[in-house]
């Protein structure tokens, strides 16, 4: 990804978390690396919880610097890193402090990217602030998310931002979309002969997709009590996921290629009948429990919570997509806190032979599968039977793994830094478009609309575990189960 493109990458949020921890050490690697950030490229942090660019420094060295470079920091690249970083102190409630913005800017050389890591209330002050001292020109706007809370709040976003900025210049992020086992999936899918034949309803059993997190909402709790599960993860990560895996092939690999095939798996989800959302979709709340031998407290006594709350910190559904190449196979997507491992991945379970004259563990399900395994390591395995050393044919299961470290000998990329670098170069392959938003939205809005409706509490699971006992449940009436002894 070498570039000559110069930029100046305004950060809304500076001193935010997201800052901290992503944004700041994606760019920091891109910089170390070399060739991937024009040299006359710029940083300038907006915050208001620093005096001036010294004390801003200051906070970056003490809290961004340990979440770079896992084998160290190369001191004379992060020196050099630094001297990109600019600061301008401004109240984001008061428009009239744009103008010190805009001062500080003008002179600047090459593409404005404007990235809003603040809370998605500021997102439509902050672009009329921009568009108010005409910042919002030839520019580039990233949204994280949540993107509202339900379809007609995502819309009212959009047309205020829409207003100020050509759907070209938005950049919906999804950092899971810019992970390296979800573009080598692309590239085994569409680069090979071998996989594609076999990517269709005559071969795969299910699917499943998981997202689970051990930790719970840490100090999240006002905010992950105001949203839950279903939407901070299954309206965007799952359902971004759940298309790239879907999708047939574009014609091509260029923005508007991927996501109008993205785009035809969202809009043909089989909608949900609100008479059939308790066997499709299972929704838990964690107790106390313990993980890896700490006992951790329930989600009703974590702080900001309400002690009575009814949100769910789990959910599992059960999706299907009504077109020709996926008819009758399901789909399991499952996420959640508080869980058994921190694991993020694709498991695609072929059917079994049609008839073995080796014996009925040739029939077992789950015997044939592809495991594209997102987080914490990043591997994609495929899984078969072969013969036991010995006498008799007794088969086990073994497996080939893609190990992409040991034939790429440069590190790989993390998602923030790809996604970072698609904004500066103006690809947007791997960002929402609106109309994928609204599709998904659309989809999960009845089961949000029923679980309100009904009142009923979510299920308990006891933190440590895997969720509550109906998740499991709902794929044993499929002749399946959750792949869980992966490590």
């Amino acid at each position: 990804m070498q570039t000559d493109s110069s930029f100046t990458f305004v950060l809304f949020g500076g001193t935010g978390d997201l800052s901290m921890r992503k944004i700041l050490p994606a760019l920091f690697e891109a910089h170390r690396a070399g060739g991937m950030l024009a040299d006359s490229g710029k940083i300038v942090a907006v915050a208001r919880h620093a005096a001036d660019r010294s004390e801003y420094l200051q906070w970056v060295n003490e809290h961004v610097k340990p979440h770079v470079s896992k084998n160290g920091v190369d001191e004379a690249a992060w020196a050099s890193f630094l001297k990109r970083i600019e600061f301008v102190k401004i109240d984001l409630g008061n428009p009239d402090d744009f103008a010190l913005l805009r001062d500080a800017i003008q002179d600047l050389p090459g593409i404005r990217v404007f990235y809003l890591a603040t809370g998605p209330s500021l997102f439509v002050p902050i672009c009329h602030a921009l568009a108010s001292v005409g910042l919002n020109a030839n520019a580039r706007i990233v949204l994280e998310k949540p993107l509202g809370y339900d379809l007609k709040s995502s819309n009212a976003i959009n047309d205020a931002v829409g207003e100020i900025f050509a759907e070209e210049q938005i950049y919906r992020i999804d950092h899971y979309l810019g992970k390296e086992p979800v573009q080598n999936l692309l590239a085994l899918r569409f680069g090979n002969a071998l996989f594609e034949p076999l990517w269709r309803r005559e071969w795969v059993e299910s699917i499943q997709i998981t997202i689970a997190e051990e930790l719970g909402v840490e100090a999240r709790g006002d905010f992950y009590d105001n949203t839950g599960a279903l939407r901070d993860m299954v309206q965007n990560h799952l359902l971004q996921l759940l298309s790239i895996v879907a999708m047939e092939p574009p014609h091509s690999m260029d923005s508007d290629s991927v996501r109008d095939e993205k785009l035809r798996v969202l809009r043909a989800l089989k909608p949900v009948d609100p008479r059939d959302i308790g066997k499709v979709a299972v929704r838990g709340q964690y107790h106390s429990g313990v993980i890896r031998g700490t006992s951790v407290p329930a989600y009703a006594t974590e702080p900001g919570v309400r002690p009575d709350s009814t949100t769910e910190t789990f959910v599992a559904l059960k999706v299907e997509i009504e077109n020709w190449r996926w008819a009758g196979v399901p789909f399991f997507l499952r996420t959640g806190k508080r869980l058994a491992d921190r694991v993020a991945e694709i498991v695609v379970n072929f059917r079994a032979v049609p008839h073995s004259a080796l014996g009925a563990s040739a029939l077992r399900a789950g015997a044939n599968r592809l495991v594209i395994r997102l987080q914490p390591n990043e591997t994609i395995r495929l899984y078969c039977l072969a013969k036991q050393p010995g006498e008799g044919m007794n088969l086990a299961s073994v497996h080939l793994d893609l190990a992409f470290d040991q034939f790429f000998r440069e590190g790989q990329m993390e998602a923030y830094q790809r996604l970072l670098l698609d904004v500066i170069n103006g690809r947007l392959a791997l960002f929402v478009r609106r109309d994928e938003q609204e599709a998904a939205w659309r989809w999960v809005e009845p089961i949000l609309n029923e679980w309100k409706a009904s009142n009923k509490p979510p299920k308990p699971y006891a933190s440590g575990t895997w969720g509550p006992a109906a998740s499991s449940a709902m794929l044993a009436q499929h002749g399946t189960c959750w792949l869980e002894e992966e490590n």
